[in-house]
């Protein structure tokens, strides 16, 4: 009984989460005996309502380099927030020698980004975003600092909590008193 409950967890959980293939590489390690072919894998994972991950996978067949890393992405994932299907505030992400800057975008704009950004950003549940990238062009390093780009967003009601005022202080500035 137990064991069908964990299996029907398991299904949802995988409907749940959206998973694509970003990049598969072929690497060789040269040895004395000739060259050892392995693969790796960048899979990002996200339910496209403020939740993604990102993950590597290596292994010396693809499927299994895709399996661990879906399986990687799917311990990374982290929340982002949401406002009206864009972010709330303007951010850049880093990571190694690659930036990502990622500002919000007016309702209509859509997805403007490059692929690796793209996927990461989409299946976050972002519908109107602008980014560069900045720096080096790798996906690994570019579909991480989107990531921590992303994991730096503060609510715009966790922000007016900090900063003790109100959330429409927050979303349309300070008004100075005459």
């Amino acid at each position: 009984m137990d064991e069908i409950l964990e299996e029907e967890l398991i299904k949802r959980e995988s409907e749940e989460f959206e998973e694509r293939i970003v990049e598969i590489k072929r690497t060789a390690k040269v040895t004395k005996g000739g060259k050892t072919l392995s693969f790796r894998v960048l899979a990002v994972v996200g339910n496209r309502k403020g939740k993604v991950g990102v993950g590597l996978g290596k292994a010396r067949e693809v499927p299994e380099a895709i399996r661990k890393a879906i399986s990687a992405a799917r311990a990374s994932i982290v929340d982002v927030p949401l406002y009206k299907s864009t972010i709330p505030h303007e951010v850049v992400g880093k990571q190694d020698a690659s930036k990502v800057l990622l500002k919000p975008a007016a309702p209509g704009t859509g997805i403007i980004a490059g692929s690796t950004v793209r996927a990461v950003v989409e299946l976050a549940g972002i519908q109107n975003i602008l980014t560069k990238s900045l720096g080096s062009s790798t996906a690994v390093n570019l579909a991480l600092a989107t990531l921590n780009g992303l994991k730096a967003l503060v609510s715009p009601d966790k922000a007016a909590k900090m900063r003790d005022v109100t959330i429409s202080q927050i979303l349309r500035g300070a008004r100075k008193e005459v």
